[in-house]
């Protein structure tokens, strides 16, 4: 029987790994006790801020013996804006976590002889700093200082960490967001007031083309209606020429969701241009791209590498967002097919597939679960499909129809270990895995992508 800890009691722990969100697992008496900040092989005293009968969550005192893996942050706010989890890991050491994180996963939810899988070692970057495509800010107007600030909230709260200078952000996005931050001040601007439900502008979207170089900003506001948006607009274009894009969206519900189904072209390209592998992409504002571009190559390739693809074979792409997976391989197969729930997405997906000059793809709106027994019913037969889910992992209709009728090959795009991990115990059943390959797309965070290769038994 596990003892029961109480809050602010003070602990002598022995940290065994790291936990799903990076931080430090311990178990105290058969107690498990999470430690944020603390690592692998760390004796540490740590204060208890959460217990409950199954668990205790605690803040790090002191490191009475550090792990040779720690480093110093060296992000000033790191410790404040949540945005990072492992920064005080060494990066190798970081990869070796994230092949860890699959294990632990894999071990939790026990799929069909998960034990012989064969897990490689995680791909990593070279400079796993500054990567990030996209910036989506909070705005808030702090009253002290008489200004704009733009950043993001502390983990778990409402409260605004101040952004000047994000280490794993692209340089340019972040410079883009700075100037745009300081004219926000400079012309007024209404800036919306969460406790009070007044003023306009929530957040910021800046995103950038790395192959391109153009930038697009995206203002989120609570109504249409945005005073002073053209003289705005006027400096923007003086004193930012990398920015091609700027489009308003309309977020008017109380909700964590940052963006609104409505999205207003204020000046300029409403795309912004992209490549990946030589295939170029435009990008909408509400389109979903991966956020580190470097890697992105990287996961894509890996995708195509665990197909094995001839001239005659038909590809399902499965959440295909822009196109991103289905148009890279379109010149090696008979037909790619795809499907995404937004319907912008499909429009430039379309509109890729067209400036390629490809014949033989198809792309509709609609979910997977719906459109991939709708496809197989009406005779469509697959070859391979690719699946890259959101978080929440397969739909349970879209995984009884793989099941139900399995093609050939399957590969399994996760950004979620856990999720990954639950859906491949119904996989396990009718594919064979192949193997695992985690790409590390967020350094310094503990996130991780996985690329999965089943083939039917």
């Amino acid at each position: 029987m596990a003892v029961q800890l109480t809050k602010n009691q003070t602990l002598n722990l022995k940290i065994k790994r790291l936990g799903i969100n990076g931080e430090g697992i311990a178990y105290y008496k058969k107690m498990i006790v999470f430690v944020t900040g603390a690592l692998p092989g760390e004796k540490i005293i740590a204060k208890v801020t959460k217990a409950t009968p199954r668990f205790a969550e605690a803040e790090l005192v002191t490191v009475n013996e550090a792990s040779k893996h720690r480093i110093t942050p060296p992000c000033p706010v790191y410790e404040t804006c949540g945005g990072c989890q492992i920064q005080h890991l060494a990066y190798q050491q970081q990869l070796v976590y994230k092949k860890d994180l699959l294990a632990q996963a894999l071990e939790k939810y026990k799929p069909a002889n998960y034990q012989k899988y064969l897990l490689k070692d995680t791909i990593g970057m070279e400079e796993p700093w500054h990567y990030r495509n996209k910036a989506q800010f909070q705005l808030r107007y702090n009253q002290q200082l008489k200004k704009v600030e733009a950043g993001l909230y502390q983990a778990e709260s409402h409260e605004l960490v101040p952004i000047t200078d994000c280490l794993v952000q692209e340089p340019t996005t972040q410079k883009v967001m700075n100037v745009v931050t300081q004219l926000l001040t400079k012309y007024d601007f209404p800036i919306y007031d969460e406790k009070k439900n007044a003023g306009i502008l929530r957040t910021i979207m800046v995103r950038i083309g790395i192959e391109t170089g153009e930038v697009q900003i995206v203002f989120i506001s609570k109504t249409k209606k945005l005073p002073k948006i053209n003289p705005l607009i006027r400096e923007i274009n003086q004193r930012l020429p990398e920015v091609v894009s700027i489009m308003q969206n309309i977020q008017d519900k109380k909700t964590s969701v940052i963006m609104g189904d409505e999205t207003i072209h204020l000046w300029g390209k409403s795309v912004i241009d992209e490549k990946i592998n030589q295939v170029a992409f435009e990008l909408s504002p509400r389109a979903f791209f991966q956020l580190n571009p470097f890697q992105t190559k990287v996961l894509y390739q890996e995708a195509l590498k665990a197909l094995e693809l001839t001239p005659q074979q038909k590809v399902v792409d499965a959440y295909c967002g822009v196109g991103t997976i289905g148009l890279s391989l379109a010149d090696r197969v008979k037909e790619v097919r795809g499907m995404d729930t937004i319907a912008q997405a499909i429009d430039d997906a379309k509109k890729n597939a067209e400036a390629l000059g490809l014949k033989n793809t198809r792309y509709e709106v609609g979910t997977a679960e719906d459109l991939l027994p709708k496809w197989l019913a009406e005779g469509f037969s697959p070859d391979a499909i690719v699946v890259d889910p959101p978080r929440t992992g397969l739909d349970q209709k879209l995984l009884q129809a793989l099941v139900k009728q399995p093609s050939p090959q399957l590969v399994y795009v996760s950004c979620n270990v856990s999720t990954l991990a639950r859906d491949l115990v119904i996989l396990a059943k009718t594919y064979q895995v192949n193997y695992l390959q985690s790409v590390d797309m967020f350094p310094q965070t503990a996130r991780c992508e996985v690329v999965v290769k089943l083939t039917k038994k």
